[in-house]
């Protein structure tokens, strides 16, 4: 497996660009616990089409489908640690 340090910057392109492609990615929490989440971008499943009531992306903030617990989570891109993706174990630095 293909092991380097990157930017939060490239981490959430790299999210944002994954395509349905699945991932896996560790973050920091608001209450300050890390999580590990398995999700994937793309999903349409569950949405009723009425929206959020803002963009997540002015607040630092990507939408992800977690797999695990079948529903949407959004993740800090400020506070990404590390990301699996593409055969790729990252370290968010």
């Amino acid at each position: 497996m293909f092991e380097r340090t990157i930017s939060t910057a490239t981490a959430s392109a790299l999210i944002r660009a994954s395509k349905g492609t699945f991932f896996s990615v560790v973050f920091t929490k608001k209450d300050g616990s890390d999580r590990k989440l398995v999700g994937r971008m793309g999903v349409s499943k569950y949405v009723t089409g009425e929206g959020l009531k803002y963009a997540p992306s002015d607040h630092g903030l990507i939408t992800v489908y977690d797999i695990q617990n079948a529903g949407y989570r959004m993740v800090t891109e400020s506070k990404i640690k590390a990301l699996n993706i593409n055969g790729m174990k990252l370290t968010v630095h």
